[in-house]
């Protein structure tokens, strides 16, 4: 065999340096390849050493060869006496030994409980109710798992609790399907309730598949909602589907928080969806979409969809929800805040001390050129004759030669 084919599968696979001796229990992935590793085995040739394995693949136990043969393509043994198992399957489950000879003499044996498995995709919920009766037996739904090794089980949650069927209030009828080809399991499990007269209006069911191998997480359907009618209550049919901004108009200052309700007067209540931008959002179903503290993620189009079981689905109007810019440098027109209000005050007081400054200059000016202007007019006046009155005619004529100049 090549060698950089079993080098890289080397690096691939599960190797289990070290192990002890003794059973030794190994799950594999199928598909995947795996190595057991031959303890006590010289690390390379020439080496003394036996693998046997008893598997769906063999009526008894199958001694392979170092030196190889036809079961190459299913398990080979590597130079270091190691066995590759290059794609584990289904019928590789069972038991693998390991007889090795050291070169002084030593045996010693490995011995292996090899199981594989398959994980599944996530279970489905196929044709599930719209609503349900109070008092009479509904059907929820049926839970749907594909492609699993073992088979694993399915089981229901009512409101995040796991739904015990009890034959009266709850029962479940359960199939297993086995593929001719690939032995993957399908699984379903299909759900009936009688919900009691006054119960929880509006139950939530959910449906999770567990493997049956350890250490191995249960897959979860999403959850949905029912709405439980009593008897004779006849339905609203859904008729416009409102859709209400708070603020109005959609135009908020960052970190401000906007609500959006989704008003669908209808019996029962339908189910509230979201839609931003042409894509649905990723949220359970409610009527009131809250967006607290307002970014520029937050902006776009939003409109709702409602879903009746006597009406498809129905959307409402669109409305933009966008942000109003406040200026962290600088305040926007028409507003005054924080650090622009001291700002303001500096450039007033600046102003007015400017605008003082230039009366008192001007005042000072103005008496200056009207000094220069007596000093030159007085000395060519003819003297006055009689007595001067204050405030007569002196002032008469000083006024008089300030027009003059």
């Amino acid at each position: 065999m090549a060698a950089g084919a079993a080098a890289g599968a080397w690096v691939l696979v599960l190797s289990l340096w070290g192990a002890v001796v003794g059973s030794q229990n190994i799950t594999a992935r199928i598909g995947k390849p795996l190595v057991l590793n031959c303890k006590g085995a010289p690390k390379k040739p020439p080496q003394q050493l036996e693998w046997k394995l008893n598997t769906g693949r063999t009526e008894a136990w199958k001694v392979l060869s170092p030196q190889g043969g036809p079961w190459d393509s299913v398990a080979r043994i590597l130079p270091n006496g190691s066995l590759l198992l290059p794609a584990v399957g289904i019928q590789d489950e069972g038991t693998f030994r390991c007889r090795a000879t050291s070169r002084n003499g030593k045996e010693t044996k490995s011995n292996y409980q090899v199981r594989v498995y398959q994980i599944p995709g996530k279970p489905e919920i196929v044709d599930p109710a719209s609503e349900l009766t109070a008092g009479v037996p509904n059907k929820v739904g049926t839970c749907v798992s594909e492609g699993s090794y073992p088979a694993g089980t399915l089981s229901w949650h009512l409101d995040g609790k796991p739904l015990i069927p009890d034959g009266k209030g709850a029962s479940v009828k359960e199939e297993t399907r086995r593929h001719p080809e690939t032995g993957l399991f399908t699984l379903q499990s299909e759900l009936m309730v009688t919900p009691a007269r006054g119960g929880a209006p509006r139950p939530t069911f959910s449906c999770s598949f567990s493997p049956s191998l350890p250490r191995r997480r249960a897959l979860h359907t999403a959850p949905f909602q029912l709405t439980v009618w009593g008897e004779g209550r006849e339905p609203v049919p859904l008729k416009e589907v409102q859709l209400m901004v708070e603020p109005e108009g959609g135009a908020v200052a960052p970190g401000s928080t906007v609500t959006l309700t989704c008003e669908a007067p209808a019996q029962p209540p339908p189910q509230i969806h979201w839609i931003k931008d042409g894509t649905p959002l990723p949220l359970p179903p409610s009527p009131v979409l809250l967006l607290p503290d307002v970014g520029p993620q937050d902006q776009g189009t939003y409109s709702c969809v409602a879903t009746h079981p006597s009406h498809g689905p129905q959307e409402s109007r669109a409305v933009s929800i966008s942000i109003i810019e406040t200026g962290e440098e600088g305040p926007t027109a028409g507003s005054v805040g924080g650090s622009g209000l001291g700002t303001l005050a500096l450039a007033l007081g600046i102003l007015g001390g400017l605008g003082t400054a230039a009366l008192l200059i001007g005042a000072i000016m103005w008496r200056r050129r009207q000094q220069r202007g007596k000093e030159r007019i007085l000395p060519n006046t003819p003297p006055q004759e009689g007595p001067r009155t204050p405030g007569g005619g002196g002032g008469a004529c000083r006024a008089e030669s300030v027009r003059g100049a």
